[in-house]
């Protein structure tokens, strides 16, 4: 990934890259980008996702149990949840039941 990009960006360019139907979390987001202890500065980057012009699947990352911590953030309290299940994902009480199989890890999918 370039140097010139802001870590937000480079968050932005990963997430735009996770496949329909499968979820990643902040904290793998924040390793593949080098930045292990990164991942509140991850949601952050999912949060300023929302006034972009570009459409990114932030409802695609969760917390690293699969919990849909950032579901305030969709402007309707179901709305992540419904993004979801609409490609496939299971949820009970907010988390993903599926969650290892949905998991999608950039650092094993993606090349640096």
């Amino acid at each position: 990934m370039s140097a010139e990009l802001s870590f937000f960006e480079k968050v932005y360019a990963v997430v735009e890259l996770i496949p329909y139907g499968r979820v990643t979390s902040y904290g793998a987001i924040a390793r593949y980008l080098g930045s292990g202890g990164s991942s509140r500065m991850v949601g952050w980057a999912m949060n300023a996702s929302h006034q972009m012009l570009q459409h990114i699947p932030a409802h695609r990352v969760v917390n690293r149990n699969g919990l849909l911590t950032g579901k305030h953030h969709f402007g309707g309290e179901d709305t992540m949840k419904q993004l979801l299940e609409s490609e496939g994902i299971v949820l009970e009480n907010d988390q993903i039941v599926n969650f290892n199989e949905a998991f999608w890890d950039p650092s094993k999918e993606l090349e640096l």
